[in-house]
Formats: C-alpha cells, sequence, structure tokens
C-alpha cells in the first residue's frame, strides 16, 4: 500500500479519529487538580505522544501531497492547529496552553458529515449577514425610541444609547425581561409593552426563525451537492466498469477472429 492510499483509507481515517477523541480525553483530565497532582506525569506523556502522532501525520501529507496540500481549507486548518500545539506556551505565550485543546476541533476536518455541516453554514453567511443587518437596523430605531420614551424614568436601562442597545440586548435573549425591564418601565409608563412586544417577537422569535431558516436551506443545498458528485462518482464507475467489460469483450472478439483467419490459412 502506498503512502497515499494509507493516508486516504477508511482504516486511516478511523484511526485518526480515535486518536484525537483521546487527546481530548487527556487535556479533559488535565482540568483536575487532584489527578494533574497523581497523574500528571503520565498525562503529559500521553498529550506529547499523541502531539507526535499528529505531527508525524502532518508530515506525511505534506510528504504526498505537496503543495496541493494547502489548496484544502480543511488541510490548512489541520497546519494551523498543530503549528499553534507546537509553540512553547511559557512566559508570555503561557496562554497557548489553553488553545491545545482546540485540537479537538480536528474532529470537524475528519468527520465528512461535520465538514459537510460546517460547509453549510459558511455558505449561509451571505443570507445571514442581510438578516444581521435587518436587526441592526431594528436594534438602533429601538435603542433611539427608548432612550427619548424612558430615559427620564429609567436611566439605568434607558438613559444612553449604548445602555439601551445592551437592554434591548437583554430582551431579545428573554434573560429577566419581565421582572428586570419591562415591570419596572410599566409603572411609569403604563403603554409601554406597545413597544416591547413587537421588538421582542421580532428578534426573539422571527429574526431566529429566519437565521434556522437560512441555515437549514445551506445544509440542504450541501446535501444535494454531495448527493449529486455521489451519483456522478457513481455514474463515471459504472461507466468504467462497462467500457472494460466492452473492451474484453472486443479482445475475445478479435483473439477468435484470428483464430478462424488461422485456420483458414490467410496472413495476418
Amino acid at each position: 500500500m502506498t503512502a497515499r492510499n494509507l493516508i486516504e483509507s477508511k482504516g486511516f481515517e478511523l484511526a485518526l479519529t480515535v486518536l484525537v477523541i483521546a487527546n481530548a480525553i487527556v487535556l479533559g483530565l488535565e482540568t483536575s487538580p487532584s489527578l494533574v497532582a497523581q497523574w500528571g506525569h503520565v498525562l503529559k506523556i500521553l498529550d506529547q505522544a499523541l502531539l507526535a502522532i499528529f505531527v508525524a501525520e502532518l508530515v506525511l501529507k505534506l510528504t504526498v501531497y505537496r503543495g496541493r496540500f494547502f489548496q484544502s481549507g480543511w488541510n490548512i486548518f489541520d497546519f494551523v492547529v498543530i503549528i499553534v500545539a507546537l509553540v512553547p506556551a511559557s512566559g508570555p505565550l503561557t496562554v497557548l496552553r489553553a488553545l491545545r485543546v482546540i485540537r479537538v476541533l480536528r474532529l470537524v476536518s475528519i468527520i465528512p458529515s461535520l465538514r459537510r455541516v460546517v460547509g453549510a453554514m459558511i455558505a449561509s453567511l451571505p443570507g445571514m449577514g442581510s438578516i444581521i443587518l435587518l436587526l441592526l437596523l431594528v436594534f438602533y430605531v429601538g435603542a433611539v425610541m427608548s432612550t427619548k420614551l424612558f430615559q427620564a424614568t429609567e436611566p439605568a436601562a434607558f438613559g444612553t444609547l449604548d445602555r439601551s442597545l445592551y437592554t434591548l440586548f437583554q430582551l431579545m435573549t428573554l434573560d429577566g425581561w419581565s421582572g428586570e425591564i419591562v415591570k419596572p418601565v410599566l409603572q411609569d409608563h403604563p403603554y409601554a409593552m406597545l413597544f416591547f412586544l413587537p421588538f421582542i417577537l421580532f428578534t426573539a422569535f422571527v429574526a431566529l426563525n429566519l437565521f434556522i431558516g437560512v441555515i437549514v436551506g445551506a445544509m440542504q443545498s450541501e446535501a444535494e451537492a454531495a448527493a449529486q458528485s455521489e451519483a456522478r462518482a457513481q455514474v463515471a464507475h459504472t461507466d468504467a466498469h462497462e467500457l472494460i467489460s466492452e473492451i474484453t469483450s472486443l479482445r475475445a472478439e478479435i483473439a477468435d477472429l484470428r483464430k478462424v483467419i488461422s485456420g483458414r490459412g490467410l496472413p495476418h
């Protein structure tokens, strides 16, 4: 088996998945002070051994694919993750020790179904951008209105434009929206619900469903594209098989024809 066949095989992919999961477990165990005190040296050895395997895998892929390695965004992602893990985490770079856990995200680049989900999310960004722009407009209009309406009676929540924006964001998340925001305002502004209710309905429910609709549509398109690609590959495989069969049959007929010609004593 060649090196390329090895790294593209299902067994290699499965082994790599198991190693990434094992690395995630090791990194999780390192967050326990009691386990680190008792098994810290073992966990460190396991982490370094797994990192060495990932580096060897990266070198193998670079050797096989060479310049083509960086034509894949997932390969670039794996490369960056490994390079970050190799940076010495000492002194001002101590924060990089926490970034070692991003190695777990390599599962996204290994498992095809996860790759499709991430691809669908990236494909949905243009549509999500339009929704975000609409939300920003609604938030700005709502912040200006609420500041002018409730500034005098609720300065802590609506005293300035930035405070109003923060309060409206809290309303959108439905975090304490009734007891902390709406009820105190209603004491001085009985009709304030005419402002709060439409804002909550639009930002918390309508906009959320718009986001979900865009992502679901992108995922459906991604799944259809993957199905079409598999269908084309299957058709190509079938055509190649039929062509080989026809060539084999043609060779057999030519061989029979030669035997007939030779039997009649005619020149080849």
